[in-house]
This record gives structure tokens, C-alpha cells and sequence, in this order.
């Protein structure tokens, strides 16, 4: 899976491709925090991750929360995999949020591919609700593949023209669900892989050799795009987010094969990113339309997931650099940003190789775990649990009379005395 972060400019972009037909082009999304609540916007849910409005990001913010506790060894709460079970709709897609879970999704309900993918994936590595969850990945699945497009890939919303980042999504969480992406084949015979090829930019292109670009540009032009990049770098390689980093390092290489592949395509995505983080440590985040200022703002959304596809590729020091970057300057990002943000940066960190509760002074999985319900379980209830039944155990050892037949003997011992006075009492004389 790729950490593909989608705000409210992403679901904007959606709206207006929606609005527009199929023959509209969507822009690409860019780094942006959950909106503010107003009066009008549903109330978060109990079980939810965040406290902010959950209309565009619900779906998604409560799998990359799942998804960065499952690398950690944090068992979520069973309140909070019911919450995104709920969610689901009968066809097995899954909106980007619903607030009415009653009944099935009404007609109409926009579904969400991205939703439905890191969802997917998310419900792998829970413990809880073990046959809902089962049936609720094989329906997703299903429906992945059914909403596929004729050029192999997958657009945000079924039957939207396909784009590298959700088409780079679901091939990343079908590989982490057990299934062959290259062989999940539309109608025409096309696979995720031929679509993603479709998104690369030549390593002569000037600028962003090397790159993927969201979509084609309405004269088919490539423009590069770090977002899409990282998303398609971890899917060419056929792998997921919750991967950890090759070893040994890697020499981050561009070259344009006469018969491109998708991971040749994958590692030209990656060299490009490499040599993007190694001026600063960091990507640059264009200034939006409209921008007061027109200086580059470092991205710290997509400069994690750089780090993560940098680390997946084999790009140990380019990774390092960047996650290094990370740990003195996305605090307040992170803080902004919520559950989806902190999740960001544990699966960067957790796919580089470094400890995501004590990144940069911080325990951002504890700063997870506080945005929602509070776990079935961590490493360290665990482990307190563990020593609990080693000193219970010892204590019996000890004594040599097992501690729960100790207890059951005062048990019975209390039920014959309480017979005794109970006879006692009756045989009494008035």
C-alpha cells in the first residue's frame, strides 16, 4: 500500500471530475488536514479515529491508523474495527465516510477505490471480529476487480479515468492481501502494471526524469508529480507500507529500457525521489493557485512517503536522509494532521528503520493511539500480562499447590460453612 494522503483538496478535485464527466481531469492532491467541523458536518463517530469532521477522510484515516498500529504491535480496539466495518457497503466498496450505517449505502453514495483499498489492507492484520472481517476483505477485493478499468488501472471513483496514485493504491494492497496484481487483468487483457507504465516519464524528460505523473495533462502531456511517484515507486515493486527496507543498499539508477517494466519504471521513480531529498532532505510543495506567496514550502506528507518508497527500493541513505529531515521539522504537521498524518510518519519510519516511538523526541504511536479508542492491547499490556502469568506460575511453583486450586478449596470451604449455619439456624428452637 501507499501512503497516498487525500484532504479536502483531493475530494474537491473528485467533486469537480464528478461534475464534470469522465472526460474531466482531476488535479493532484496535495498535503492538506482534515476541515475544521462547522455546524453542518456529521459528529465523530465513537470508534472513530480524530476529532475532526470525517466526511472526506474517515475511511481512510482509520485504516492508515490501523495499518501504522499493526507495524508497531497494537492490537486497535474492538469498538474501532467495528466502526470500520460498518462502513463497508453490501457490493463490498467502501465510501469515504457514511454517517448512516443502518441500512446499506443508498443509491448513489460515491464510492471510494482509495478508501477501499487501504481498507482492504488495513483489516488484514486485525484480530478482532475474525469471520466480518474475512468476508469483508474478500468482497472488497471483488469489487476492486470489478470496478477495474479497461486500461488496467483505477481511477478515485468507479468509472473515472484511471490515475497513478489509486491505481498504485489498490495494486499495493492487493499485494499485501496475498493476491498477483500483474495477473488481476481487465476485460481488454490489461493489468494494473500496464496502466502504471502509462504514468512514467522518460529519465530524459526535463524536469522530473524518472517520475510518474498523476495523470496525463489534457494535451497527454507527463507532468511529474512526487505524490504519484512514491505511490507508483511501492507498487511497481509489487510491495506494500507495511514493508520493511532491503538490504544492502542500492545505487539509485535512470535508465529507459527499450521494453520498459514496471519495476525498471519503479526504480526510475525512485532515483528520481533520491536525488529530489538529497538537496534538502525533503520535497518541495509547489504554491497552490491563488498563494499569497510563490516559494516551494517543504511537503512533509509526501517527503514521509518518499522516505517509506526510498527505504522499500533499497535507497537506505536517501531514506535516512529524509526521515532524518522528518524528525526536526513534522511535529506540527503531524499535530494539524491527526491520526492519518501520525500514521504517515510511523509507517515511514517503521519501513526505514527507525523507532517510531522515539522519533525526534516523540512517541508517535503513542500520539496515534490517543487520537482514538484506546487499544485491546500493545506490546508493553502484553508483556505485563506475560509477567503476570510468570508470577502466578512461580508463586505455584513455590508453594507447590497450584494457586487457582488453592482458591477453589476456600470456595468450598466457604460453601460448607455457609451450609452449616444455614442448618444450624434452622434446627433452632423458638
Amino acid at each position: 500500500m501507499t501512503t497516498v494522503r487525500r484532504g479536502a483538496t483531493a475530494l474537491a478535485a473528485t467533486a469537480v471530475l464528478l461534475a464534470g464527466g469522465a472526460g474531466a481531469v482531476a488535479p493532484a492532491a496535495h498535503a492538506a488536514p482534515s476541515p475544521a467541523p462547522s455546524p453542518s458536518t456529521p459528529a465523530v463517530p465513537a470508534g472513530l479515529y480524530g476529532a475532526k469532521d470525517p466526511t472526506y477522510d474517515g475511511v481512510w484515516r482509520q485504516s492508515l491508523a490501523f495499518m501504522a498500529q499493526q507495524a508497531t504491535g497494537v492490537e486497535p480496539a474492538e469498538q474501532a474495527v467495528a466502526w470500520l466495518l460498518g462502513q463497508q457497503c453490501d457490493n463490498g466498496g467502501f465510501p469515504s465516510f457514511r454517517a448512516d450505517t443502518a441500512g446499506d449505502c443508498p443509491a448513489g453514495k460515491p464510492l471510494d477505490t482509495n478508501a477501499t483499498a487501504v481498507a482492504l489492507q488495513a483489516l488484514k492484520g486485525v484480530d478482532s471480529h475474525e469471520d466480518r472481517t474475512r468476508r469483508a476483505r474478500e468482497d472488497a477485493t471483488a469489487w476492486l476487480k470489478l470496478v477495474q478499468n479497461h486500461d488496467g488501472g483505477w481511477g478515485y471513483n468507479p468509472g473515472s479515468p484511471s490515475d497513478a496514485n489509486s491505481t498504485a493504491l489498490v495494486v499495493s494492497a492487493l499485494a499485501a492481501v496475498g493476491e498477483k496484481p500483474g495477473s488481476v487483468r481487465a476485460a481488454g487483457g490489461k493489468s494494473p502494471y500496464d496502466a502504471l507504465l502509462t504514468f512514467a516519464l522518460p529519465c530524459s524528460a526535463k524536469p522530473g526524469g524518472g517520475a510518474f505523473a498523476y495523470q496525463p495533462e489534457k494535451d497527454g502531456t507527463l507532468r511529474a508529480n512526487d505524490d504519484a511517484t512514491a505511490a507508483a515507486v511501492l507498487a511497481g515493486l509489487g510491495k506494500h507500507a507495511l514493508v520493511r527496507g532491503v538490504t544492502p543498499d542500492q545505487e539509485p539508477t535512470c535508465v529507459d529500457a527499450a521494453k520498459p517494466t514496471a519495476e525498471r519504471a519503479a526504480r526510475n521513480g525512485a532515483a528520481h525521489l533520491a536525488a529530489a531529498v538529497a538537496k534538502s532532505g525533503h520535497l518541495d510543495l509547489p504554491p497552490m493557485p491563488g498563494a499569497t506567496t510563490t516559494a516551494a514550502q517543504p511537503d512533509v506528507g509526501n517527503t514521509a512517503d518518499a522516505a517509506l518508497s526510498l527505504a522499500a527500493a533499497g535507497h537506505r541513505e536517501a531514506a535516512t536522509r529524509a526521515v532524518t529531515w522528518l524528525e526536526g521539522n513534522s511535529a506540527a504537521w503531524a499535530k494539524e494532521g491527526g491520526p492519518a498524518a501520525y500514521a504517515q510518519l510511523v509507517l515511514a519510519a517503521h519501513t526505514a528503520g527507525a523507532d517510531p516511538r522515539a522519533f525526534g523526541g516523540a512517541d508517535l504511536v503513542a500520539q496515534l493511539n490517543a487520537t482514538g479508542p484506546k487499544p485491546a492491547s500493545t506490546p508493553d499490556t502484553r508483556e505485563r500480562g506475560e509477567a503476570e502469568k510468570e508470577e502466578t506460575a512461580k508463586r505455584e511453583e513455590e508453594s507447590g499447590f497450584p494457586f487457582w486450586l488453592l482458591v477453589a478449596v476456600f470456595l468450598v470451604a466457604g460453601i460448607g460453612v455457609g451450609f452449616l449455619l444455614s442448618g444450624r439456624g434452622g434446627k433452632r428452637k423458638p
